[in-house]
């Protein structure tokens, strides 16, 4: 009877450890099926960046971006067709004429001359009334800007400033908006027209200065 009331105490005994230590977390024990055994990532951590990621470079700068003349342009002496109107116009632009105009052309740039007879000289007012209407006429897509008078270097003309399109690209068929000078000389009974075109955002204001200040009768 003892050696019975002795093992069914160590039954009780072996029980009480054996639930004691199923109770109790284990530091070591393996991880179930799909945990991963790595610490989690630090937000500074290395990382290749993905494609997605990677801001797109900026595109390069031209240094004479399209219209713009460039500053080491030479400028060559012309004489209008039939007149002593001397003006300057950068090297190597195409020339063309037609309807008593010469045109110089050079990508998006142009510079046109035309001499005719005028008995008085222009004016501002001239110029609102007569000039500026004929240019709705006749200019694509006309937008009309300022009408003053203008000091240049042999002389002082009527300043018209206007936006238009240009001719359309043979290619694309687009056409650019240009904004034009058009400077009205005068001088013992002849008008000279300069009008000088390009690109609205093209930056040539010191050419076109170089240009309208060579008009001169001589």
């Amino acid at each position: 009877m003892r050696n019975a009331t002795a093992l069914g105490a160590a039954i009780v005994s072996l029980a009480a450890l054996v639930a004691g230590c199923s109770s109790s977390p284990s530091t070591s024990s393996a991880p179930g099926p799909g945990t991963s055994t790595s610490r989690p990532a630090s937000p500074h951590a290395d990382r290749s960046p993905s494609r997605s990621a990677t801001p797109s470079a900026p595109h390069a700068t031209e240094f004479n971006p399209p219209g713009d003349i460039p500053d080491n342009a030479v400028f060559v002496d012309h004489t209008a067709p039939g007149s002593r109107v001397h003006y300057s116009v950068p090297e190597g632009w195409a020339r063309s004429s037609s309807r008593g105009v010469t045109t110089f052309t050079d990508k998006y740039n142009s510079i046109s001359i035309e001499v005719r007879k005028r008995a008085g000289a222009p004016t501002v007012a001239s110029a609102r009334s007569q000039d500026v209407p004929a240019l709705k006429r006749s200019v694509p897509s006309f937008s009309g800007g300022a009408v003053t008078m203008v000091s240049r270097k042999h002389g002082s003309a009527v300043h018209i400033t206007y936006q238009l399109d240009s001719a359309p690209n043979p290619v694309t068929d687009k056409v650019v908006r240009d904004v034009a000078e058009r400077f009205e000389f005068w001088h013992s009974g002849q008008e000279a027209i300069l009008t000088l075109t390009g690109p609205v955002n093209a930056d040539n204001v010191d050419p076109w200065q170089i240009v309208s200040d060579s008009l001169q009768w001589r």
